[in-house]
């Protein structure tokens, strides 16, 4: 195995980013979650065969889920090819899920996968505790954003 080789399973390559929760959702805190996944799956998502736009995760018993998680279907994987939407179960340990368990249970509060990447040769999620965004938080974050960009444009030119 050469060098080159050994570099690319260290440290984090990113597969897929949920940019549209970070404009719907006010994130609270986040979490790095481990997924349980067959083979097919990980090679489609080694090939950047994913979408995180419309997912989501939900407690089920003692346990958590990542559902409307699409990874398409490895081209070639023939009969043995995974289903693209299939709910996938997230690991965490116990606490953790007791604890993100407890918070969903509130009103308004919904557990949002931010990204999905590998960490040496492993594939996780970040899993965001969110708060949905009203229509006046949008337009003050966009105002914020908009200022601090003129900002930068003027202190570039000086």
């Amino acid at each position: 195995m050469s060098e080159k080789d050994r570099s690319d399973w260290a440290g984090e390559r990113l597969v897929a980013s949920n940019r549209k929760a970070r404009h719907l959702y006010e994130i609270l805190e986040s979490h790095e979650a481990g997924l349980v996944l067959v083979g097919t799956e990980v090679k489609s998502l080694r090939e950047g065969g994913a979408s995180i736009a419309e997912a989501f995760a939900m407690p089920r018993g003692d346990e958590l889920w990542l559902l409307n998680f699409r990874i398409s279907p490895y081209e070639r994987g023939n009969r043995f090819n995974h289903l693209p939407d299939r709910p996938r179960k997230l690991l965490l340990h116990r606490r953790e899920i007791a604890r993100l368990t407890g918070m969903v249970t509130q009103k308004g509060l919904t557990l949002v996968p931010l990204r999905l990447y590998f960490k040496n040769r492993r594939a996780k999620v970040e899993i965001g505790v969110c708060r949905g965004k009203k229509a006046h938080d949008k337009r003050h974050a966009i105002k914020e954003r908009d200022l601090r960009r003129s900002q930068d444009r003027e202190y570039r030119v000086r």
